[in-house]
């Protein structure tokens, strides 16, 4: 997610807004909707639906994987059918019926319904996320990566707002109020990102250039004398496992750390704890790009693993409000970073369709999470949480394996000599700053 690209010329840069700032703002308006609000306010909101709507841990559970799985189709969508990552009208069709499912959540008490919503919620979040991500991409492509990155803030924006409002409402009102003010919160970030441009449609001088790039064979350092090609393969291999394994752990904590703390420390702090995971994401992407110029991605997913695995287990092993704040400020300041380290990573790899291959496994894991632990809940959501954290803490051996040998810098053969291409998220002037 924090790829530089190739700083564009003017010709291909000739759709870049004049003010990069409000590109970034509604596109972290649309993030904010479709991600923050859409996907997860369903966890500040689960221990109210267990309290007030007689809802079950398992029936909790299967509600999230149903978001899940429709997260996944429409990343399906956005993979198979290209174009519609460069359309208005699907952007905001995504933005109207994301809001319409938070609207009718409260509707009824029937949880064959509730499934039927959060699933078309799933696809709305995931095909907003495609053509925000895709914007961002393509208009601020001349920019610096921090700028994008700022724009993944929204995403810990709309999680720290939406969890706020359900914060405020829990004294005086029920899920039912929480799920209505969500649904206003949704659609007054939809008016904000209503008039995003998607991604422009590649013009004749765009495609020449891809070509003209694409036209060499890229091969690793370490392979540059193979005769089977990249050679990145064994390195993928540990990145998809990594984050597929992480798509597995951060789902649960995501979907239940709320509900876990409030199992253990009834009161107001739950909810402000999840107001603590928005705030610390806010920031995180741009600051993982940052530290990307000085540490390899995968010393950073390494660390970054660590970290999180150790915020996931903490309410669990220690309980109180002190380990519940450095918990979600540690998950918070992490979870979208990984994110960022791992599809940067795969791109550096120039593993075919990596960013795609990376996506479905990370969403795949997100749909085995909940349902992984769903014969755990009957015991409270303690257990849940070790497993999650021991899912991550495997998702970090990966990626230790993945730092071995790993080709840091890539070389591109063409038919004179051998020229070093930097990292995707390294400038010219550093390419020889990598550890």
């Amino acid at each position: 997610m924090s790829v530089r690209p190739l700083r564009a010329s003017p010709a291909v840069s000739a759709g870049a807004p004049h003010s990069p700032w409000r590109h970034v703002a509604q596109a972290a308006a649309a993030l904010a909707a479709g991600m923050g609000v859409g996907r997860f306010v369903y966890t500040p909101i689960l221990p109210l639906m267990h309290a007030g709507a007689g809802l079950s841990a398992s029936a909790g559970a299967n509600l999230a994987t149903a978001n899940y799985i429709g997260y996944l189709l429409g990343a399906l969508v956005g993979i198979l059918a290209p174009a519609v990552v460069r359309s208005r009208a699907l952007l905001r069709a995504s933005l109207v019926v994301l809001t319409g499912t938070l609207a009718a959540m409260p509707a009824t008490h029937d949880t064959a319904v509730w499934f039927a919503l959060r699933l078309p919620a799933g696809v709305a979040s995931a095909l907003i996320f495609v053509i925000a991500v895709s914007s961002l991409l393509s208009h601020l492509r001349e920019y610096p990566a921090h700028l994008p990155g700022w724009a993944f803030g929204g995403v810990g924006a709309g999680i720290a707002l939406s969890g706020l409002l359900v914060l405020l409402l829990r004294p005086v009102a029920d899920w039912r109020a929480a799920w209505w003010a969500s649904a206003a919160l949704a659609a007054v970030l939809a008016v904000a990102s209503w008039n995003l441009r998607p991604e422009a449609p590649p013009t004749t001088t765009q495609a020449t250039q891809a070509d003209q790039v694409t036209g060499a064979t890229t091969v690793t350092a370490a392979a540059a004398d193979s005769s089977d090609g990249p050679g990145t393969h064994r390195w993928f291999t540990a990145l998809f496992a990594s984050y597929t394994l992480e798509g597995i752990g951060y789902i649960i904590a995501g979907t239940f750390l709320v509900a876990a703390i409030e199992q253990s420390s009834p009161g107001p702090l739950a909810g402000g704890a999840w107001v603590l995971v928005g705030l610390a994401a806010v920031p995180s992407s741009a600051l993982w790009a940052r530290l990307g110029r000085r540490w390899s991605h995968p010393d950073l997913l390494l660390a970054a693993l660590v970290v999180q695995a150790v915020g996931i287990a903490l309410p669990a092993l220690i309980g109180g409000a002190p380990a519940a704040l450095v918990s979600a400020v540690l998950f918070g300041a992490t979870f979208i970073g990984v994110s960022t380290l791992a599809l940067a990573t795969g791109a550096h790899l120039e593993f075919p369709r990596s960013v795609a291959l990376l996506t479905a496994g990370y969403s795949v894991g997100q749909i085995l999470g909940p349902l992984v632990v769903a014969p755990l809940l009957h015991h409270g959501y303690q257990q849940a949480l070790i497993l999650a954290a021991s899912v991550v803490l495997v998702a970090a051996v990966a990626a230790a394996v993945l730092r071995i040998g790993f080709p840091h810098h890539m070389v591109v053969v063409r038919a004179t000599t051998p020229v070093r291409q930097p990292a995707p998220t390294e400038s010219a002037a550093d390419a020889g700053s990598h550890r």
